[in-house]
């Protein structure tokens, strides 16, 4: 089980790795492009030299990114799903040439019509971005807090879009502050239990390949994506140990996306809190 955290990579795509070691990480996620444009960014050969150079020589993996978040499968309008797909595309190709995992990637929202009626453009999204790149590179499903008529919050409809997609290649990163809101209490044991086994039964804990570890600003089912440090949101460090005990995370990358102590993103701080964390409930790195 890697601690690690979301990085930046402003300045060149090996500058992720130095401010991954300053924080202690183990593993990262990077955005491969600006997160708010549909821009795609052309990164040098020796970028991406220097980047594989120094991800071996530091042992920090694995590596993911995160897709841009514009992403929308199920939008009515053509073009952005045009879009949507071309920058997977991209996203993925560049996994390939950097060694990561894979992207994950939020998959919108169906603005009220309905999961089931932009289910089948969402899968065939999916297929066409999955035909089109190279097959060591996984797609991967974040799940949704619950708000706005995202897809993809309760297990079932991420379930029903891997079945109908029907790649190994589709994966799935749960993150827990989006699990919680969307109304999973993971933070005590019973009830994980219960979300695991419904987990495995929708979507099979082989295809859980990464954690966003992140507190929630707010409380059980409320439905919003607000994360916080770890230990000063709603779930509590003790919610976290009840997590990181799960024989479901035994081998599963955990990975910060809070804001930080200063609101500069994932730090230190927040890294050896997890780290101490999975050291009380016995988990090896």
């Amino acid at each position: 089980m890697k601690i690690g955290a979301h990085v930046s990579t402003a300045g060149g795509l090996s500058k992720a790795v130095d401010r991954a070691l300053a924080i202690g990480a183990e593993t990262i996620q990077i955005f491969g492009s600006p997160p708010q444009s549909w821009r795609t960014t052309a990164h040098a050969p020796g970028e991406v030299g220097a980047f594989l150079e120094k991800t071996r020589a530091s042992d920090i993996g694995p590596v993911f990114l995160h897709g841009v978040y514009l992403i929308n499968l199920g939008t009515e309008i053509a073009e952005n799903l045009e879009k949507a797909v071309g920058s997977l595309t991209q996203a993925l190709n560049l996994c390939a040439e950097i060694g990561a995992q894979g992207v994950i990637f939020h998959q919108g929202s169906h603005k009220g019509r309905g999961y089931d009626q932009v289910l089948a453009q969402a899968v065939s999204a999916c297929q066409r971005v999955l035909e089109d790149t190279p097959e060591q590179a996984w797609l991967i499903l974040e799940n949704a807090a619950g708000m706005g008529n995202h897809i993809g919050s309760r297990f079932e409809e991420l379930g029903r879009m891997m079945r109908a997609v029907g790649s190994p290649r589709l994966k799935v990163c749960l993150d827990t502050q989006h699990t919680f809101a969307a109304g999973y209490d993971v933070t005590r044991r019973a009830t994980l239990d219960a979300a695991m086994e419904e987990f495995d039964r929708e979507i099979g804990l082989s295809n859980l390949v990464a954690v966003h570890a992140n507190d929630s600003k707010t409380p059980l089912a409320s439905g919003v994506d607000r994360h916080e440090n770890i230990g000063f949101g709603a779930m509590k460090e003790e919610g976290f140990a009840t997590i990181m005990a799960h024989p479901a995370f035994r081998h599963v990358p955990f990975l910060l996306e809070v804001p930080g102590l200063a609101g500069q993103g994932p730090d230190r701080e927040n890294v050896e809190r997890l780290k101490a964390v999975r050291q009380r409930v016995g988990v090896s790195p």
